[in-house]
């Protein structure tokens, strides 16, 4: 029997002390957001209607790091710090010699990489004063994971959840239910922007952030809380990739190829970021993948233009890449991908070609995660199995060539609450929804007139 160690762990005391703040790092000068109706650069008093102070410093900071507060590292030590795993039944079955390892997000109480953030941004809005937080979600670990931080502090919290998911995922909705919040499916006819959509009754990540913008932009007791794209979530999340290099290097190894899956951006960035500064400082060569659904292919097929961040054009728009904040993806499993723009700091490096992004069909990443799972025992979310499909690309390349290059790549939470999913892949009942050319110009056709981004 092999004693070569499979987890790599930390103690609690080597939990990150800080955020690490990419955006300082990006090549060229950063974009800013756009006051729709100015057009103007969308500075602090755009934002304090929604978010809480200390949030908007940390949108904006300068600051290479920023510190954890000890309130947030408290909540973390539930959980955190999560297990590095090398998969060597995996490198056998796929007969590579690539080195791959993953980093579980699993373990936190939702079951993803969400809390990271919902626990920060729960924080700095108790420490605000405020009551409550709106929110949207897609497939459900956003919500269920801003309810449990809500839980932690004190606070009310209202979840409108993307139709097809709530329809898909009914336990999501019950975990949240758990934690104190109330949950609507989106489209609802509870706001404006709901009612208007109601032609679209699988939802969208879109439509759901403008149902909850409106609400917290209604109530004075009432915050809005966002699960990835915009800086400080990325920021947040960041805990994810600070560990991981840590356990690389308790591994004796540095990654070769990093790969997430993304769809906001925030699993990518949490992962990714800490890399990715090296690469940018000159201190690494490591390659990044960026894997998102053919149905939804954003970074791969999208165009690089300001955008509205949600489908009413509530929010400042966006410099990054969209399909249109008006296209409503088809209803893939992967509730947490369905979204039609990424973060402004992801869609930078990806324009700059530090970041590779690829798409991937909903069978053939099912297929990836069936395979892994009954390699290493856990069953994966829709969403990390884009990213799965992507290392037996990066594995069967290490074999091709005879190298034994070192893969990471985000495990960012388990499917327990997709088994329906699975089902309809075991039967063979899975669809495999495509975007079509004319669904693209449909979208892009929609966006907003805005200045050119050179």
């Amino acid at each position: 029997m092999s004693d070569a160690p499979v987890k790599f762990l930390l103690s609690e005391r080597e939990l990150p002390r800080q955020w690490i703040n990419l955006l300082v790092d990006l090549p060229g000068d950063p974009l800013p957001p756009l006051n729709p109706q100015t057009m103007q650069p969308a500075g602090p008093p755009d934002l304090t209607p929604i978010f809480p102070m200390g949030l908007i410093e940390q949108e904006v900071s300068p600051e290479p790091e920023v510190a954890i507060p000890e309130e947030v590292l408290d909540a973390y030590r539930l959980w955190r710090p999560t297990p590095l795993y090398r998969a060597r039944r995996l490198e056998r079955e796929l007969d590579t010699p690539a080195h791959i390892y993953y980093k579980y997000e699993g373990v936190s109480p939702s079951g993803s990489h969400k809390p990271n953030t919902a626990v920060a941004q729960a924080y700095e809005n108790a420490r605000a004063g405020v009551k409550r937080l709106s929110t949207e979600t897609g497939a459900g670990q956003w919500g269920s994971s801003l309810a449990f931080a809500c839980s932690l502090f004190g606070l009310e919290c209202e979840v409108f959840m993307v139709g097809s998911s709530y329809d898909q995922k009914p336990y999501r909705r019950s975990m949240m239910q758990t934690w104190g919040a109330t949950v609507h499916r989106s489209p609802s006819t509870l706001t404006q922007s709901g009612t208007a959509q109601q032609q679209h009754p699988t939802g969208s990540l879109g439509i759901a952030i403008s149902e909850a913008v409106e609400v917290a932009a209604s109530r004075e007791d009432t915050n809005y809380a966002l699960g990835s794209v915009l800086n400080h979530v990325l920021l947040h999340q960041t805990v994810i990739g600070q560990e991981a290099h840590a356990q690389m290097e308790l591994a004796g190894e540095r990654p070769d190829v990093v790969i997430a899956c993304v769809g906001g951006g925030s699993n990518f960035g949490g992962l990714a970021f800490p890399f990715i500064r090296e690469v940018l400082r000159g201190g690494a060569r490591t390659r990044f993948v960026a894997a998102e659904p053919s149905a939804c292919p954003t970074l791969t097929r999208g165009a690089y233009r300001y955008d509205f961040g949600d489908t009413a054009g509530l929010t400042p728009l966006m410099p990054m890449y969209t399909l249109g904040h008006d296209f409503v993806p088809p209803p893939v499993h992967a509730g947490g991908l369905r979204y039609h723009g990424d973060s402004p700091v992801v869609s930078a490096l990806v324009r700059a070609g530090v970041v590779e992004p690829r798409a991937y069909r909903q069978n053939d990443t099912f297929a990836a995660a069936v395979r892994f799972a009954r390699c290493e025992g856990i069953i994966p979310a829709p969403e990390p199995a884009h990213a799965i499909r992507a290392v037996f690309e990066e594995a069967q390349a290490a074999r091709e060539a005879g190298e034994p290059r070192v893969i990471l790549f985000g495990l960012c939470g388990h499917g327990h609450f997709d088994l329906s999913a699975y089902d309809a892949f075991l039967a063979g009942e899975l669809e495999d929804p495509e975007f079509s050319e004319q669904e693209m110009a449909d979208a892009l056709a929609g966006l907003p007139e805005t200045p050119a981004i050179a």
